[in-house]
Parts: C-alpha cells; sequence; structure tokens
C-alpha cells in the first residue's frame, strides 16, 4: 500500500504538471495570434517601425510565458511533455518568423529563436516563481527551451499563410513589390520543404498542400499584377485576387 501511495503521488504531480502546460502553451497561442494581427496591421500602418516596436513587446511578453515553460520542465524529459506545449511553440514560431521576415524579407533560423529562449534570473523577475527541479538552487539558475525541428517545420508551414494574406492585403493598399517578394521567399520555402516529402512526420507532409494552395494563390496574385496590373485600378485590384482565390479553392475542393 505505500508503495502504490507513492506511485499515486508522483502520478498526480505529474498529471498536474501537464495541465498546467497545457494553461501556459494555450497563453503562448493566443499571444503569438495577437501578434501575428498586429504584424498585418502593417500594410496599411503610416509608421512601420511603431507596430514592430509593439510587436517586440508583444513576443517578450510570451517569452516571459515560455520561460515558466521552461521552469516546469527543468530537470524533466521534455519528450514526455511536449504534447502538452507544442501547439503553443509552433504558433510562437509562426510570429517570430513572420516578424523576422517583414524586418528582412529572410527566413530566421531555429538557432536563432532556440537563442532568445535562454533565460536567466534576471530575465525571470516576478515570474521565477517556480523553483528547480531537484533542488539545484545552489547552481547558476538558467533555464532553456529548444524548439523541436518538428516544431519549427509546422511552425514554418503555418508562417505562409500568413504571408499570403499579407501578398493579398499589399495589393490592395497599392503594394505591388511585396507579392513578388512573398512569392519568390514561398517558392524557395516550398522547394525545401519538397525535399523533406514524406520522409518527414506526418504533420509535416500534411501541411505541405495547404503550403502548396498558399503558394498558388500568391503566383496567382503576381501573375495578374503582371499581365493585367496595368488595367485594372490599384484600389480594384484586392476584390479580382479575392474572387480569383475563392475560384481556386472551388476547384480545389471539388477535384
Amino acid at each position: 500500500m505505500l508503495a502504490f501511495k507513492t506511485f499515486q503521488q508522483e502520478l498526480d504531480t505529474r498529471h498536474d504538471k501537464y495541465e498546467r502546460l497545457v494553461k501556459l502553451s494555450r497563453d503562448i497561442t493566443v499571444e503569438s495570434k495577437r501578434t501575428i494581427f498586429l504584424l498585418h496591421r502593417i500594410t496599411s500602418a503610416p509608421d512601420m517601425e511603431e507596430i514592430l516596436t509593439e510587436s517586440e513587446s508583444k513576443l517578450d511578453g510570451v517569452r516571459q510565458k515560455i520561460l515558466q515553460v521552461a521552469q516546469e520542465l527543468s530537470g524533466e524529459d521534455m519528450h514526455q511533455f511536449h504534447r502538452a506545449v507544442t501547439t503553443g511553440l509552433q504558433e510562437y514560431v509562426e510570429a517570430v518568423s513572420f516578424q523576422h521576415f517583414i524586418k528582412t524579407r529572410s527566413l530566421i533560423s531555429m538557432e536563432e529563436i532556440n537563442k532568445q529562449l535562454t533565460f536567466t534570473a534576471e530575465d525571470s523577475g516576478k515570474e521565477s516563481k517556480t523553483p528547480p527541479a531537484d533542488g539545484q538552487e545552489k547552481q547558476p539558475v538558467t533555464w532553456r527551451l529548444k524548439i523541436t525541428p518538428v516544431d519549427y517545420l509546422l511552425g514554418v508551414a503555418d508562417l505562409t499563410g500568413e504571408l499570403m494574406r499579407m501578398c493579398i492585403n499589399s495589393v490592395g493598399n497599392g503594394d505591388i513589390d511585396t507579392p513578388f517578394e512573398v512569392s519568390q521567399f514561398l517558392r524557395q520555402v516550398y522547394d525545401g520543404f519538397s525535399f523533406i516529402g514524406n520522409t518527414g512526420p506526418y504533420e509535416v507532409s500534411k501541411k505541405l498542400y495547404t503550403l502548396k494552395q498558399s503558394l498558388a494563390k500568391v503566383e496567382n496574385a503576381c501573375y495578374a499584377l503582371k499581365v493585367r496590373g496595368s488595367e485594372i485600378p490599384k484600389h480594384m485590384l484586392a476584390d479580382v485576387f479575392s474572387v480569383k482565390t475563392d475560384m481556386i479553392d472551388q476547384e480545389e475542393s471539388i477535384s
């Protein structure tokens, strides 16, 4: 009976930790989505730097949540709790990579993301209420959370949908350069995912279809700009693209 009491306590502790991680993952997902919505305003905002600064402060808040995840996982095998936090981490990768693309027109690497997720006691501030596991208070307090390759790939795959929306919004505001930049970038991302093919995780191959859809919509917008851009007034371009996008969706649903 004593042995089973011990097992019960261990399982209860593990389940409680899992639930806390699920709640933190939800918070990370919500805040990351808000950051993405904010960044979409950059196509119509007069001051781009102001939105980038605000998005950076929002991402700092998300990292504070990730710090709490790292504290919860201190001394634990992350793979045992990966399912609880994977959704939030994917959304964070999507938000960070979206911001990085707007700034540099390039893809942020997994190493750069992981560098931002190394925390010290100074970074924790009031958030560091959860002590490290196994009583390691005497050692230099550092928490790390590494994004797994699968989380990185799935976050980048979701990024393509946001870039497609940014492309259409940019055209609606008279910006005819962004669609071609996005199209070239999406082709490179699609080529990279094509090399993985069916050898990667199931979720990656599943998102490849959505990536292909986003690329087709952006290429369709670029085609219309190149061929009919001089015929259509700038304020009507977005309407033309939205109609063509609906037609593509209908054709794909029929096929």
